[in-house]
């Protein structure tokens, strides 16, 4: 079933294909944390046999102990959960010196920008082989006794405890990491999260006929979407979609200019999990599928977008 616009959706359908940007508190596990959302918000879903059990997933681990932006995926949102492998993390770290800092601290700090070798630690769930994550930004803010305050902004995938660890052997003085918040894993930030509290409260005023609440902490899941190129497809083209089909030439209305046609002649020699990850939509803004751009849009025939993920 083709959705409509996001703006126009019933609760019920906004809880089926919706997205909470979650202020996650310390001690439980992210998947703890998904699992009261999935019990919470289940109660308020009309219940589909078609559809299985009622999911809940959260978007990007966060050990026990850290805190902040957890986006959890409702229902069929769940199918979206790769998007955020896409996107950059941002965290505010406390780095815990074991030795007074030296003069040239934010010098040494700096050098870790850009690519860096990283083995996974071994309680990590993947494989511990040596690989390659970048450092887009590596901010020192503060030093205060043997304890610095740092931002990162990295890519997905980035083990900031390894970081802090390497940081300390850089400096000279060895160090580890304390305290760890993530303010932003794209295209979400802290500045419009929402604690479990929130949501239960809107819940609850939904019971009692208050949608707003509701609106305020649970979003539409295409707001998921707003950091990949967006390709707009017609309404039939989006029909063959939820059957399976590929998005042809004659279906693309528009694309972003963040996905080229040029970028997509060059992914045609590659691999396609190579290619650029786009999102397509309706003209009404809905979301249709994930999929890998591998075609020229402006073209006459052949296939423009690959299908990854149908969400209608």
């Amino acid at each position: 079933m083709i959705r409509g616009p996001p703006d126009e959706r019933s609760p019920a359908e906004l809880l089926a294909f919706g997205v909470v940007n979650l202020d996650k508190p310390p001690g439980p596990s992210a998947h703890q944390v998904s699992g009261w959302v999935r019990d919470a918000t289940g109660e308020h879903v009309e219940p589909d046999d078609s559809a299985g059990e009622w999911a809940a997933a959260h978007a990007g681990t966060l050990d026990p102990k850290v805190t902040g932006c957890l986006p959890v995926l409702l229902g069929d949102a769940t199918r979206l959960a790769q998007v955020f492998l896409e996107g950059s993390k941002e965290y505010v770290a406390v780095l815990e010196l074991h030795d007074d800092a030296p003069r040239d601290a934010e010098a040494v700090v700096d050098s870790f920008e850009g690519d860096l070798y990283q083995k996974p630690p071994r309680k990590s769930a993947v494989t511990r082989r040596l690989r390659t994550r970048e450092i887009y930004d590596l901010d020192l803010l503060e030093i205060r006794d043997r304890q610095a305050l740092l931002k990162i902004r990295c890519e997905s995938g980035t083990y900031v405890r390894k970081l802090c660890h390497d940081l300390g052997l850089a400096l000279g003085t060895g160090a580890h990491m304390g305290d760890l918040r993530r303010t932003a894993t794209d295209p979400f930030d802290d500045r419009d999260m929402h604690t479990m509290h929130d949501l239960v409260d809107a819940l609850a005023f939904l019971e009692e006929g208050d949608e707003a609440p509701l609106r305020e902490v649970v979003e539409p899941a295409e707001r998921a979407l707003d950091h990949l190129p967006h390709v707009t497809i017609a309404e039939s083209a989006a029909r063959e979609v939820a059957e399976g089909a590929p998005v042809y030439a004659p279906g693309v209305l528009s694309i972003d200019s963040d996905a080229a046609p040029d970028a997509a002649a060059d992914a045609t020699a590659e691999a396609r999990d190579e290619a650029p990850l786009v999102a397509c939509f309706t003209p009404d803004d809905a979301a249709v599928c994930l999929g890998r751009l591998i075609g020229d849009p402006d073209s006459d025939s052949g296939v423009v977008v690959a299908l990854e993920r149908v969400l209608v």
